[in-house]
């Protein structure tokens, strides 16, 4: 089965990751090459996949693997891409 971020799941692992109010400002205003210039909150709009918004902003951040899962270590960590 193919592991999908749904966008309750992206919401949650945006907080977990980098703080409620830091990762609402990102989600707005991080605007990101890799999402044809978009923020990721204009890309989710727009219908991209929730997985692929993450990937990108995680990316731009240098997020390094271990912490882009969140607080669950016991999550399952889907593939990029």
């Amino acid at each position: 089965a193919r592991w999908g971020v749904r966008y309750s799941d992206f919401s949650r692992l945006v907080d977990e990751v980098f703080g409620s109010a830091y990762g609402r400002v990102l989600v707005r205003e991080q605007v990101l090459p890799r999402l044809e210039d978009r923020t990721p909150e204009q890309a989710l709009a727009a219908g991209a996949e929730p997985r692929d918004v993450w990937h990108a902003l995680c990316d731009a951040l240098d997020v390094p693997d271990a912490r882009r899962w969140g607080t669950d270590r016991f999550r399952q960590a889907p593939p990029p891409g």
